[in-house]
């Protein structure tokens, strides 16, 4: 029987991790056709997380549990544990229960007909109203500043992923992929499953904004060079009205030389709008270049403090 992989990060679950360990488990007694494991990633959670998920893998040898010795972030331990994964596929599960379990049954049958991506694309979600709002902002973002590749909008991650895809995401040596983008660029064909995001029932999330950015800047530096373009044109645009703007002063000056004043305001304005403008520009040359340091200075994507049921 093929071995389908289920890989859930967490931090901070408690409350969640019993539930979907008990969903997932429900749906392979229910499928009876693959053997699977569960491999949980505890990004060293600071409550009973890891002590209930050692617990659970006591009894489960299905069960794989990774403990770091730290909290790595919300990036660089989900792609540790993905790359941890023996399946023939591999299933990315939120501890949350926002990306819903049940959905794993459509995956496999979409996988058995040829398709090795498969992604869940929310047709509507039920979160709060202003986190819907930036997430669909930044989706129509990246898709539009994404050049070569057409994205998949609405589309967290949430998904099955053959074997196959997973060596060619490991292939590029890269340890901050932005995975969305490259399902994108390998050419696949992508089968799409709707389905309607829930809001969190239990706990909090543990996702910030500054972690939302994170994440934003990395699709845009992995797959546009649009921002870059965009501050010589603005660069060109601003200094060809600075002349113009300049010529006419001038001019104008020449012409009523007693009755007008230039004054000390324009130069001050025009002063912190150039100095602004050109810290905006910096910020974004500056992402890129730390993309380019993270790629050229690899370090290890997380230290694990222990590992269960991996012999």
């Amino acid at each position: 029987m093929k071995l389908i992989s289920i890989l859930t990060p967490c931090y901070n679950e408690e409350d969640n991790v019993r539930d979907v360990y008990y969903q997932v488990k429900q749906i392979f007694e229910n499928l009876g056709s693959y053997r699977y494991e569960h491999v949980f990633i505890d990004n060293a959670s600071k409550d009973r997380t890891s002590t209930i998920l050692k617990e659970i893998a006591a009894h489960d040898k299905n069960v794989k549990l990774i403990i770091n010795t730290k909290n790595f972030g919300s990036y660089r331990s989900p792609m540790h544990g993905l790359f941890q994964t023996k399946g023939d596929a591999v299933i990315p599960l939120a501890a949350d229960l926002q990306d819903p379990p049940e959905l794993i049954s459509e995956f496999l049958r979409k996988w058995e007909d040829g398709h090795k991506i498969v992604a869940a694309v929310k047709k509507k979600s039920l979160e709060s109203p202003i986190m819907a709002a930036v997430r669909q902002l930044y989706y129509r973002l990246i898709s539009y500043l994404s050049e070569d590749t057409e994205q998949i909008r609405n589309f967290t991650g949430y998904g099955l992923y053959d074997r196959e895809v997973l060596n060619l995401i490991k292939s590029t040596g890269d340890h901050y992929p932005y995975t969305r983008g490259l399902i994108c660029d390998m050419g696949f064909d992508i089968a799409r499953i709707e389905y309607v995001r829930p809001e969190r029932k239990k706990g909090f999330s543990k996702h910030s904004l500054y972690d939302l950015y994170i994440q934003a800047m990395n699709g845009i530096t992995h797959h546009s060079k649009m921002p870059l373009r965009l501050a010589t044109f603005v660069g060109f645009f601003m200094a060809v009205i600075s002349i113009m703007v300049a010529f006419g002063y001038t001019v104008y000056k020449l012409i009523y030389w007693k009755s007008f004043t230039v004054g000390i305001a324009p130069l001050v304005i025009g002063l912190f709008f150039f100095a602004g403008l050109q810290l905006v520009f910096l910020g974004i040359i500056g992402e890129y270049v730390g993309a380019i340091y993270s790629r050229l200075f690899q370090r290890w994507l997380v230290v694990e403090k222990e590992r269960i049921n991996f012999d």
